[in-house]
């Protein structure tokens, strides 16, 4: 019996990318698909739809935002967008527009091996759409609206609470301030950034074992914050 590979499309246009990402990813067990340009990766993905793609910004034909928000419409696996622009206004936009996930040219093989087996995980966990989660000794009760760190409860105001249901949805995700402001204060809110880190800042310290030096709500410096443990 031949073992399921999940496919993995990689629409870029530089081809040494092709060359050595492709068999990295069929080493590490999966099937890659190659694109060179934005209209051969959105057929692709319209004729068979992959289990995830990696999308580079600065395609010949199209810029890489408006092929996402163009495979957004029929296409909801994880994209993690590989770019040479390091911008973090690029970053920002990509992520609203429904990326999952950054990785910065050049890059290591590594991480980008490390962020996909992330992506593709929590796509199965939100098919799951699991009731509770657990991230090393904190667990969230969805369902009851509880938290818990290392078994004993753990009291949070209706905001905050609010804040952690939303990080703890992203699984694993980077979410931008804007989104984070959008879902939890309302559309009214979405610039107010120092207003989120202030919340941001309590909850570190009712659930981080130090505060100071977080590991449970990490920082994505300019962009937004997300749940670390999950990897």
């Amino acid at each position: 019996m031949t073992a399921f590979r999940p496919r993995i499309l990689v629409i870029d246009d530089e081809p040494q990318i092709h060359r050595f990402l492709g068999p990295a990813l069929d080493a590490a067990g999966y099937e890659p698909i190659r694109a060179d340009d934005a209209a051969s990766g959105l057929r692709e993905i319209a004729r068979k739809p992959p289990d995830a793609v990696v999308l580079d910004l600065g395609l010949p034909d199209m810029d890489g935002k408006e092929a996402l928000a163009k495979a957004r419409a029929f296409y909801d696996g994880p994209v993690i967008i590989l770019s040479a622009r390091d911008r973090e206004t690029e970053k920002i936009d990509a992520l609203d527009a429904g990326a999952d996930d950054y990785v910065e040219k050049p890059f290591g093989v590594g991480e980008l091996l490390a962020r996909l087996r992330v992506a593709l995980r929590h796509r199965l966990e939100r098919q799951g759409s699991e009731p509770a989660l657990q991230v090393g000794d904190v667990e969230i009760d969805l369902v009851n609206r509880r938290i818990s760190k290392g078994g004993a409860a753990v009291k949070l105001s209706p905001k905050e609470y609010d804040l952690f249901a939303c990080l703890a949805q992203g699984n694993g995700r980077v979410l931008t301030h804007k989104q984070i402001l959008t879902a939890v204060w309302g559309p009214a809110h979405e610039h107010d950034v120092q207003y989120l880190r202030v919340f941001v800042g309590q909850l570190r310290q009712k659930l981080e074992d130090d505060p100071a030096e977080p590991k449970l709500i990490e920082t994505e410096p300019g962009v937004g914050y997300r749940l670390g443990g999950l990897v």
